[in-house]
């Protein structure tokens, strides 16, 4: 992995690669097996960089921290490799080490939050005037009104393309849970655009 950098893309929308079929996962894992640490880290960011980074870049709204999620998901999932079972797919397995990374993220960012509500405020007029937020800061603000378990389903779900059982499989949930997180963040976020239409 060293050097290689590999850019998050912050749209989802962008096209994407179809997903990769399940045999080249296998190849990730022979190439382990044999000892080709480089030539299974080359395959792991070939197949799913590209989606681990849309969810990173989805879940932090961060290009700089998207990207750090991803070298750090992609290392250590290199690293832990032999602990994978094989009991789904490769992909999911990536999206719930990176799922726990974000959210190691977005708890340090909280905490950071919470400090600076604890400082005094500055003087009145320190602050810069606010400006119109964009169309991704207010997708942003939406997604972190919503709980963050259904949060994630979402991310992986819309941004990751996963299926349902691959959610759940990332979430440590069944497919049903899966299912019924989306649909409630759903909900959640149409209620809220709603709200902000009144």
């Amino acid at each position: 992995m060293g050097d290689e950098e590999v850019r998050v893309e912050a749209s989802p929308a962008a096209s994407a690669p179809s997903r990769p079929p399940q045999r080249r996962d296998s190849e990730v894992l022979q190439a382990l097996a044999g000892k080709d640490r480089a030539g299974a880290a080359e395959l792991l960011v070939q197949l799913h960089a590209r989606a681990v980074g849309r969810v990173c870049m989805a879940l932090l709204g961060s290009q700089s921290e998207a990207e750090d999620a991803l070298q750090e998901t992609l290392l250590a999932a290199l690293n832990g490799l032999e602990s994978f079972r094989n009991e789904g797919t490769l992909r999911a397995w990536l999206l719930s080490i990176a799922r726990r990374c974000c959210a190691r993220r977005l708890e340090a960012r909280s905490r950071e939050r919470e400090l600076r509500r604890s400082l005094p405020a500055p003087p009145a007029g320190a602050m810069a005037t606010g400006e119109r937020l964009s169309m991704a800061r207010r997708a942003r603000q939406l997604l972190d009104e919503i709980r963050p378990t259904e949060r994630e389903a979402l991310v992986l779900r819309y941004a990751a393309e996963l299926s349902f059982r691959e959610v759940g499989q990332a979430c440590g949930i069944d497919e049903a849970t899966a299912r019924k997180r989306v649909s409630r963040g759903l909900i959640r976020l149409r209620a809220l655009l709603g709200e902000g239409k009144s």
